[in-house]
């Protein structure tokens, strides 16, 4: 077989093809590709010349270097087991993935030393902007120092003393609907499973617990209340609480400030023989996907964790200047589940 070889394709021109067919070094072209400021403009534009006849194309990152737009951003979560925060993360990316924008993941597990040490570590980085999902509520020294030096963008919290722009939710407004329903439903004798008091969300789901016990006739300060730290464990230890001592004294109904402590409370109950919803009503906050499938499907409060990552991330985008307008909203309603978890309270 004969092989035309004026019918074979040419390789793409490299760097090293430019800097030739311009006569400067390899280093000079890498300069002008990277917009370094050290090359002379009339080198620049003659190297940029060259690149546009012989159609060099340059690798994504240095292309995106090239126009101006950044190459990564840090993305500080709790954790990736709350499939919330999972959600947030994949609209982070999806926010990203036409920009040519590497996102750097980064697990606090919700201790202050790790969220310290990222926004520490992420301040020394090449990085443009930080997504920051707080576990803490703590403003620490670092993350101050990281806002003065980098775009930031909290989502689902508000830390005190630090101005930042913020995606929301409107967690007041849900915790008040899931509370109504429970009040609706008849229950009087109703425990309160609260997040860490230090968090801004679980302050304002408190504080919308408590405004819809006033609105529904009940005293508030009657109630039990007991602090949990967002995990399902501090759920299951608080199910060991209030279903302790003379069942006379139990709960009809435990609302929870999240989901993963209304699954650890739920837990409990079925350990114990304690029927959901019969003996005792339980619900959450979050809709994660497992309120869906448990048995019985969880009564919670839905947020739109993947509007909201996207949201974030164009947020940032813009203040950086890599996107023209800003996105259209960063404040978010919620929704109410209402599904098999809550019924009337049955006499004991």
């Amino acid at each position: 077989m004969t092989v035309d070889r004026n019918s074979t394709r040419k390789s793409a021109p490299t760097i090293k093809d430019v800097a030739a067919e311009a006569n400067v070094s390899v280093g000079t072209a890498s300069a002008v590709l990277n917009d370094r400021t050290n090359v002379a403009q009339a080198t620049r534009d003659h190297v940029k010349a060259v690149m546009d006849r012989l159609g060099y194309e340059p690798k994504s990152a240095a292309r995106a270097l090239r126009r101006k737009f950044i190459s990564s951003i840090g993305l500080i979560v709790p954790d990736l087991n709350n499939s919330f925060f999972s959600q947030v993360a994949e609209g982070v990316q999806r926010g990203i993935a036409e920009h040519d924008i590497l996102m750097n993941l980064c697990l606090s597990w919700a201790q202050p030393t790790r969220e310290e040490y990222f926004a520490q570590l992420l301040r020394g980085q090449r990085m443009d902007g930080v997504i920051y999902l707080s576990g803490t509520g703590l403003p620490s020294a670092s993350l101050v120092e990281l806002t003065k030096t980098r775009s930031v963008v909290f989502v689902d919290e508000v830390l005190p003393g630090i101005e930042c722009p913020s995606v929301l939710c409107d967690n007041r407004r849900g915790a008040r609907e899931v509370m109504r329903c429970v009040v609706d439903a008849g229950h009087t004798a109703i425990a309160v499973v609260e997040g860490p008091r230090r968090l801004w969300t679980s302050d304002q789901r408190l504080s919308g617990f408590r405004e819809a016990l006033y609105s529904g006739g009940q005293d508030p300060d009657k109630m039990t209340f007991v602090t949990g730290d967002y995990s399902e464990k501090s759920g299951y230890q608080a199910a060991t609480e209030l279903f302790s001592g003379d069942k006379s004294g139990w709960p009809t109904a435990v609302v929870c400030a999240n989901d993963q402590m209304a699954l650890g409370v739920i837990t409990y109950c079925r350990e114990a023989s304690i029927s959901v919803p019969h003996s005792v009503s339980v619900t959450g906050f979050d809709d994660i996907a497992e309120t869906r499938l448990m048995h019985p499907a969880l009564t919670t409060v839905s947020q739109p964790g993947f509007e909201m990552g996207r949201s974030a991330a164009q947020l940032l985008l813009y203040l950086i200047g890599v996107q023209s307008e800003p996105p259209n909203t960063t404040n978010f309603d919620t929704t109410l589940r209402l599904r098999k978890s809550v019924s009337p309270p049955t006499s004991r």
